[in-house]
């Protein structure tokens, strides 16, 4: 386990305002790169989020969360409105997303250099805030692995074009990309996603690993794909999963030492029963958080015990 607020998350928080029929709305709090910081302080790391937060109720809501779990939360000083998403629950617990965001984060000093720099989302492509995260990742990649995560939001990723040469230029920087399977047919409509993943790989990343909900994930490797299935579980709901994937990942990639400019090398060579086992953590820690309502990652110990029904 890592012993320094050293693993850096930029990114939105996000107020979701779930909605069901016949019952009243309820707020969970949000965000992809929030959710990936809340998970790994959940799983016991050290994690600084640089984000932006309104002085309204539910930007105390969602800084109160995240410090809760110890998440040390910076902020750019905005005193834009929280960003918020109405989020619309079908009968499988599948969730569709409406928007009221907006991302102009500023640069935020920071007390020393990460071990490792997480970003994605909306904040990867929404300007202004977004060339502030592309610098970020550019100025500390020299002594930090970075990884990214594109979760798309076909609603905020403005012309297609321009939003998958963002992705790409993100993908070429980073050291491991999560994304979706609905992720990739939404840039690349109509292709194999494991071939998608197989090319972005040639531009950079170490590893890029693809989700297919309750069909499993793989991990695209140099020598070919690794693959695990799917842990059963009784979905609630599935706010939150991706993000408890990917902070399961980077939890088990701190374990075996890959994260940071020392493990990079070690990254780039890693053998398929490591990353059978990260994908196992990854799985397992995605499993747990459909298994309740919201964004609600596991802690070590229920991580554990998911692991041990697999």
């Amino acid at each position: 386990m890592l012993d320094r607020l050293d693993l850096l998350v930029i990114g939105e928080c996000v107020a979701d305002i779930v909605r069901l029929p016949d019952a009243a709305d309820r707020v969970h709090p949000g965000g992809s790169p929030a959710n990936v910081a809340y998970g790994l302080a959940r799983l016991g790391h050290g994690v600084t989020l640089l984000t932006q937060l309104g002085a309204d109720e539910n930007g105390r809501l969602i800084r109160d969360h995240l410090t809760g779990a110890g998440v040390d939360v910076r902020t750019d000083g905005s005193t834009d409105p929280t960003p918020s998403a109405a989020v619309a629950l079908d009968g499988t617990g599948r969730a569709a997303y409406t928007f009221e965001i907006t991302w102009t984060l500023g640069a935020v000093p920071l007390d020393r250099a990460p071990l490792h720099l997480h970003t994605g989302s909306i904040a990867a492509v929404m300007e202004p805030g977004a060339a502030t995260v592309v610098a970020a990742v550019e100025s500390l990649r020299t002594g930090a692995t970075v990884s990214y995560d594109p979760n798309v939001r076909p609603e905020l990723m403005g012309d297609h074009g321009a939003a998958v040469r963002k992705a790409e230029r993100c993908v070429a920087l980073s050291d491991v990309v999560k994304a979706s399977d609905e992720d990739l047919e939404w840039l690349y409509p109509g292709e194999d996603p494991v071939k998608v993943a197989g090319r972005w790989l040639d531009t950079g990343p170490a590893v890029v690993l693809v989700t297919r909900g309750g069909d499993g994930a793989c991990a695209v490797l140099p020598d070919g794909p690794v693959t695990v299935g799917a842990l059963p579980a009784e979905v609630v709901d599935t706010v939150g999963a991706g993000d408890a994937f990917m902070s399961g990942t980077l939890h088990a990639l701190a374990a075996h030492g890959l994260l940071g400019a020392a493990g990079r090398e070690r990254l780039r060579t890693v053998d398929r029963a490591t990353v059978t086992d990260v994908l196992r953590h990854a799985a397992a820690s995605a499993a747990v958080t459909v298994g309740r309502a919201g964004a609600n990652p596991p802690d070590e110990a229920e991580l554990d015990a998911a692991l041990g029904r697999m």
